[in-house]
């Protein structure tokens, strides 16, 4: 009796434990972590965290006592100011050399920073120097201290493959043909050539009218450098030519903005539009010969070492077997009309001023020259002999060369750190020597 009213309670149980067939089985919730195990997670978390805010700052110090280091080691930049944002001091810089006296721009920076002093100008950081010991430290270091660069406005109106821009073994032999065409050898052929187109520009003068000299200067270099290039006479394609290239010359000292060829109303964006022009019309002159040589070569190949180049042109599409391209034959050319347009037009009129500031020179120039007209005669052009033979002429040359040094300042970039007087120069940084400077 007692074992069966056990299994019958037994049975009872497990009857209570089996769920009715319509009913779905309860699901039991997962249990939950014991709570000091949630407050270990916790903390690790926690002391993660602050584990890497401790080393981020431990990292930011290290960093900013290295910097601190370092800055306290390297000397610093020469004191100055860079102006406004992307112009810098150029508007400053060629306003005054807009007016009869600039020398205010460098003077006032002089005074308040030394004659060793950082600006802004032409779309980057410059150095500019007024100091004569700095200045012979650069030149003496000039090709490895220092080397010439110029601002990149000047080097993308010229050409990658300018004179001006070349180096090494590219530079040596665009300067050997530079001196072949344009050397004292040269020179002696060109000397009639000259003469009668500085008599046909004063014939176009009018007697009663006011003539600038400098400009008619200016077109009398760039008629003739013309002519030593591409053998073209004065006429309305070099005057027109010369309209285009005066626009270009405008903008080498002028603000780089970005996308300047969509900004024709600055002067940057009207000096590549121009830039454009003057490359195609020697482009088209230079293809023009290049056909014209393909022609001729069986006519004239026996005849091609014997007789004179006529042109720079003819100089190029023959050297070293033609290896020069249409792109660096025009570069080469335009680089050349820039070399000697500013520098002898300037010198020609401050021979002038010079004489007619000094009397008794200017007599004794004028009495040389009349001896010569006679010994002559009146239209028998001047030979290098007779030039060679005018003693006081060759003197006033070269006295106008020695006092009338044009050249102001030169460009040169840091290809090392340069110390002086407790600053430094950075490389890569762009450096401006003035050579001359009128001090106050």
């Amino acid at each position: 009796a007692p074992q069966t009213s056990l299994l019958s309670s037994a049975s009872r149980r497990v009857t209570n434990l089996t769920p009715p067939p319509n009913q779905k089985p309860k699901r039991t919730p997962p249990r939950p972590l014991p709570r000091r195990v949630m407050d270990a997670g916790a903390l690790q978390l926690a002391a993660a965290a602050v584990a890497i805010v401790v080393a981020a700052l431990v990292c930011r110090w290290f960093l900013v006592a290295c910097a601190v280091g370092v800055r306290k080691q390297r000397p610093r930049l020469p004191p100055g100011s860079t102006g406004l944002p992307l112009i810098g001091e150029t508007l400053r810089l060629i306003s005054a050399y807009k007016t009869p006296d600039p020398e205010p721009f460098i003077d006032e920076r002089v005074a308040r920073h030394g004659g060793v002093f950082t600006t802004h100008i032409f779309g980057e950081r410059t150095v500019f120097s007024a100091d004569p010991a700095f200045n012979r430290l650069l030149l003496a270091a000039e090709g490895r201290a220092v080397s010439c660069s110029y601002p990149s406005s000047i080097t993308t109106l010229l050409g990658a493959r300018s004179l001006l821009l070349t180096r090494g073994t590219a530079h040596k032999r665009l300067h050997s043909l530079t001196l072949t065409r344009l050397g004292r050898p040269a020179s002696q052929p060109l000397l009639a050539h000259i003469e009668r187109l500085v008599l046909a520009t004063m014939r176009q003068w009018e007697p009663t009218a006011t003539v600038r000299l400098l400009d008619e200067a200016k077109k009398i270099t760039f008629n003739l450098t013309v002519k030593q290039l591409v053998s073209i006479e004065p006429g309305p394609w070099t005057e027109s030519l010369r309209r285009e290239y005066v626009k270009l010359i405008d903008g080498f000292f002028s603000i780089p903005f970005p996308f300047a060829s969509f900004l024709p109303f600055t002067t940057y964006g009207q000096a590549l539009k121009s830039r454009k022009k003057v490359a195609g019309a020697l482009r088209e002159v230079i293809r023009k010969r290049m056909e014209e040589r393909g022609e001729e070569k069986g006519v004239k190949e026996e005849m091609d070492g014997k007789r004179e180049k006529k042109d720079m042109v003819e100089e190029l599409l023959e050297a070293e077997g033609g290896s020069f391209s249409e792109e660096e034959m025009v570069d080469f050319c335009l680089s050349l009309l820039v070399a000697g347009y500013e520098t002898t037009s300037v010198l020609m009129t401050v021979a002038v001023k010079f004489l007619t500031e000094t009397p008794a020179a200017l007599a004794q120039l004028k009495e040389e020259h009349e001896n010569m007209t006679k010994m002559k005669g009146e239209n028998q052009l001047l030979e290098w002999v007779d030039y060679k033979s005018m003693t006081f002429t060759q003197c006033v040359i070269n006295e106008t060369l020695r006092v009338a040094n044009i050249i102001g300042g030169v460009f040169r970039r840091a290809n090392t750190d340069i110390h002086f007087k407790g600053t430094s120069v950075n490389p890569h940084l762009s450096i401006q020597n003035l050579l001359i400077r009128n001090t106050p």
